[in-house]
C-alpha cells in the first residue's frame, strides 16, 4: 500500500453558522479520509479568528496570521460577520486580507441546479441548467482604495472617495483563467461582464485584454454583456451560460443572484484560488454568517459542503470530489432539505444523508 497523503488544513469556522457548517462539513471530510483505507487523512489546525476575536483582541485575526496559515495545503472557511462589529471591519480584517494577503486572485463560484430543490426559476429545461462565475478576486471594486475627508466643514459636507483599480495584468490572468476553465466544459463559451459604457478607463480596459485575449482561444465561443443586462439573462435566457467572468464587485452580486435562482445562498459553494499554488487556496459557501439563526440548528450546510468538494478536486483528489457531489445531489433528491429550501431537516441530519449516500455511492462502485 502507498503511504498515506496527508493534507495540512487551516480551519477558520469564524462567526455565526459559520462554526456549525463547517463543523459539519470537517466531519464530512474525516469521514471520507477514514473510509479511503489509507490513500489520504486530514491534519487540521482550527483558529478562533473572527468577531468575537476582535471584540476580545481589538482585531479579526492575529498580526501574523497569514504567516500561521502560509504552510497549510488548504484553508477551510466559514463565515464573517456579527452584530456589534461593523461589516466592514469585520471583512476587511480577516476573509479579505487571506484574499489579498495570500493573491487568492480567482474565485469560482459554480451555479448548480440541485434535484429536489424547490425551483426559483421558470425555465423548460431548467435541470440541465448549470454554469460557473468566475471572479476576480484581488482588485477591481474591493481594492480598498480612497478615503474620507473634509468632516471638519461641519455637518452633510463631508466628502468619501471609493476609487476601483484595474490592472492590465489582473485583467489578463482572470480572463484567461476563464477561457482556459472553459476549455475543460462541454460547451467552450465565455461571457465577459462590464459596465464600459459608463465606466470608461477601467471597464473599458477590461474589454480590450477580453478582446486580445480571445484571439489566443479560436476553439472557445465569446460574448460579452452589460453587468445590467446580463442580470436580466440569468433570468431570461440562462441556458446561454457556461463560463461567466467579471470584476471582482460584479461577479459578486451575479453569483448571489444565480445562487438564489438555483433555490438559496445556501446550497453554494465557491473557492478562493491561487492558481500558481504559491499560497494555499480558500474555500467556502457563498452565505454569510447569518447571526438571526445561528445556534438554532438551521442552517444549511451544502454550501460548505459542496465548498469541501471544490477542496478536494484542488488537492487532487478529483474521483473523490466528484463522489461528495453525487451524495449531495443524491440527498436533495430524497427530499432531505433545510429550511431555507422548504425542507424541515436540520443541519447535522442533512450532513448525516450526505454522508450515508457517500456510503451508498462506494458500495455501487464496487
Amino acid at each position: 500500500m502507498s503511504e498515506t497523503k496527508t493534507f495540512r488544513l487551516a480551519v477558520i469556522p469564524g462567526d455565526g453558522i459559520g462554526k456549525e457548517v463547517v463543523r459539519e462539513g470537517m466531519r464530512v471530510l474525516e469521514y471520507m479520509a477514514e473510509e479511503s483505507e489509507g490513500k489520504f487523512a486530514f491534519d487540521s489546525d482550527y483558529f478562533p479568528w473572527g468577531c468575537e476575536y476582535y471584540l476580545e483582541n481589538g482585531k479579526m485575526m492575529d498580526e501574523d496570521g497569514l504567516e500561521q496559515i502560509r504552510n497549510h495545503d488548504a484553508i477551510y472557511f466559514g463565515a464573517v460577520g456579527f452584530p456589534g462589529v461593523p461589516d466592514h471591519i469585520s471583512l476587511w480584517g480577516l476573509r479579505l486580507a487571506i484574499c489579498q494577503g495570500f493573491d487568492q486572485w480567482a474565485n469560482i463560484r459554480p451555479v448548480e441546479f440541485l434535484p429536489g430543490v424547490p425551483r426559483r426559476l421558470n425555465h423548460p429545461n431548467v435541470d440541465n441548467l448549470n454554469w460557473v462565475l468566475v471572479r476576480e478576486n484581488s482588485e477591481g471594486e474591493y481594492s480598498g482604495i480612497g478615503g474620507r475627508n473634509f468632516a471638519g466643514r461641519g455637518t452633510g459636507n463631508e466628502v468619501a472617495v471609493q476609487s476601483a483599480l484595474f490592472t492590465e495584468k489582473g485583467c489578463e490572468r482572470i480572463i484567461r483563467f476563464a477561457f482556459d476553465l472553459a476549455r475543460t466544459r462541454d460547451r467552450k463559451k465565455v461571457t465577459s461582464v462590464t459596465k464600459s459604457n459608463a465606466q470608461q478607463y477601467g471597464m473599458v480596459l477590461w474589454d480590450e485584454v477580453f478582446a486580445r485575449v480571445s484571439k489566443d482561444y479560436p476553439d472557445v465561443e465569446t460574448d460579452q454583456r452589460l453587468v445590467d443586462a446580463m442580470a436580466a439573462e440569468f433570468v431570461l435566457h440562462p441556458e446561454e451560460l457556461e463560463v461567466v467572468v467579471a470584476s471582482n464587485l460584479f461577479a459578486d452580486i451575479l453569483s448571489d443572484l444565480g445562487s438564489a435562482l438555483a433555490g438559496s445562498l445556501g446550497v453554494a459553494a465557491s473557492a478562493n484560488l491561487n492558481p500558481e499554488r504559491r499560497t494555499p487556496s480558500m474555500f467556502e459557501s457563498v452565505h454569510g454568517s447569518a447571526p438571526d439563526i445561528a445556534g438554532k440548528g438551521v442552517g444549511n450546510p451544502i454550501g460548505t459542503i459542496g465548498s469541501a468538494a471544490l477542496m478536494l478536486d484542488h488537492l487532487g483528489l478529483t474521483e473523490e470530489a466528484i463522489r461528495l457531489n453525487n451524495a449531495i445531489a443524491e440527498t436533495t433528491r430524497q427530499g432531505i432539505l433545510t429550511r431555507d429550501l422548504g425542507g424541515t431537516y436540520d443541519t447535522v441530519e442533512v450532513t448525516d444523508a450526505i454522508i450515508q449516500n457517500l456510503a451508498k455511492v462506494k458500495e455501487q462502485a464496487h
